[in-house]
């Protein structure tokens, strides 16, 4: 069995990973193949994440000096798995009132 040293590292790096491509999706969404594959990517280390926290819970570590703070960050992995995976490019997901589209309005009056 692992220490526990070495799946705090694990999950760690998992976390750093997608958290790093979460900020530069952006970028990578000027291609769409390089916008689904780093989804993908993002996908699948915040699941490896969230079971390395389930884990590391389980091997009686502690992250940050908390035992209890690996599970519901687990959770937390893998509601934002969820989030990675969904594709909203273009798609107006609020049905409000875009600001934008009111000053196009009043001009086109």
């Amino acid at each position: 069995m692992l220490e526990v040293e070495y799946i705090s590292l694990l999950v760690q790096t998992f976390c750093g990973i997608s958290a790093i491509l979460f900020m530069f999706v952006a970028t990578f969404s000027r291609s769409e193949k390089a916008e689904l594959l780093v989804q993908n990517i993002i996908f699948t280390t915040l699941l490896l994440a969230a079971a390395s926290l389930w884990w590391l819970s389980l091997a009686g570590g502690s992250l940050w000096g908390s035992n209890y703070l690996p599970r519901p960050l687990s959770i937390v992995c893998i509601v934002l798995a969820i989030a990675a995976r969904m594709n909203i490019k273009g798609e107006n997901v609020s049905f409000g009132a875009n600001p934008h589209s009111i000053g196009r309005t009043v001009e086109e009056e």
